[in-house]
């Protein structure tokens, strides 16, 4: 059991925290690369609201959002439909964590991958590991629809199809295929207005903080996160080709005394984290693999350190990152 909640803290970490924005390329050119371009700045330029699904196997769960671009910059609005109440304000790089009972938890936006905005931002290595390919017309909450196919070019990632809106581009829906085209983890709008005509009341003002805000509320401040520039040690010998490190960091993690090493990677389209943490009984751990939709988590031990996989990737893709994990030295 204790097992199974540590990789449970894992999956979450996933789902909230992994998708990250990398970049791709321009793989089939002319006006195909021009629609995914449009694709990508919708996500950020175009105003909505609406109601939207995830699932992901047997996990199912629906948020209502809203998203404002004007002068300021990007506003988005994220509430949990059902369940307890949670609400994620985000006021450009600056996000407001809600949960029940008004508890109120503020931190600066360090990763930016949520749906609808699930393409990068630059378009520069999709080309090495998928095939991007133009599909069928179709309608999603009640939306003229243009789908796109990703095909990976190895059994190392997952295919993906999206949806966008005929008009501005707007992501409508996204799967993830595994390798017999079974989807294996979606989001899709149920319900969507886009235009102008959105509720604006619950925008931060401009002149807010995170800082003044936790300050005024009498917040705890948030556990400090140590961006590395230089390598911790830790090296990885067998990711999949055109993955590449994002972020490398040391943060708090389950209250452990030392903090935990966080290594970030990313195709362009899946993520891969990989986390080290030292433990006082490495005997009682054992080596193993779960899952859920499209996430996958795998760990062994290598000395006296917890390695843990967490990738949006197969199976066999991060057992073959996490056997590969090893102690380089400074």
């Amino acid at each position: 059991m204790r097992h199974m909640m540590r990789h449970c803290g894992y999956l979450i970490l996933i789902l909230l925290q992994l998708r990250v924005a990398s970049a791709f390329a321009d793989p089939i050119g002319g006006n195909e690369t021009d629609w995914l371009k449009t694709m990508t700045v919708a996500a950020h330029q175009t105003n909505y609201s609406g109601v939207f699904v995830y699932q992901s196997g047997g996990r199912v769960e629906m948020s209502r959002i809203t998203h404002v671009s004007d002068a300021d910059g990007e506003h988005e609005r994220l509430e949990g439909v059902g369940g307890d109440r949670r609400e994620l304000i985000r006021d450009n790089d600056q996000v407001w964590l809600y949960t029940d009972g008004h508890k109120v938890r503020v931190d600066k936006r360090q990763i930016k991958r949520a749906f609808p905005a699930l393409l990068p931002e630059q378009l520069s290595i999709l080309k090495e590991n998928y095939s991007v390919s133009r599909a069928e017309e179709d309608e999603v909450a009640g939306y003229p629809a243009h789908a796109v196919v990703f095909l990976p070019r190895d059994n190392l990632r997952y295919a993906r199809k999206m949806w966008a809106h005929s008009d501005s581009g707007l992501l409508l829906k996204a799967v993830v295929l595994n390798d017999r085209g079974y989807v294996i983890e979606q989001y899709a709008f149920m319900q969507l207005n886009i235009g102008n005509n959105v509720d604006r009341k619950w925008i931060v003002p401009e002149k807010s903080s995170a800082s003044e805000i936790a300050k005024e509320l009498h917040l705890s401040p948030l556990p400090k996160v140590e961006l590395l520039e230089d390598s911790c040690g830790w090296q990885v010998d067998a990711l999949p080709p055109g993955f590449r490190k994002i972020l490398e960091m040391r943060r708090p993690f389950r209250g452990n005394k030392e903090q935990v090493i966080q290594m970030v990677f990313s195709d362009g389209l899946a993520g891969i984290s990989v986390f080290v943490e030292k433990v006082e009984d490495a005997s009682s751990i054992h080596s193993g693999l779960s899952g859920q939709g499209a996430a996958h988590v795998y760990n062994r031990i290598v000395g006296g350190n917890l390695v843990t996989v967490v990738g949006e990737v197969p199976s066999r893709t991060v057992i073959q990152v996490g056997d590969s994990v090893r102690y380089a030295g400074q």
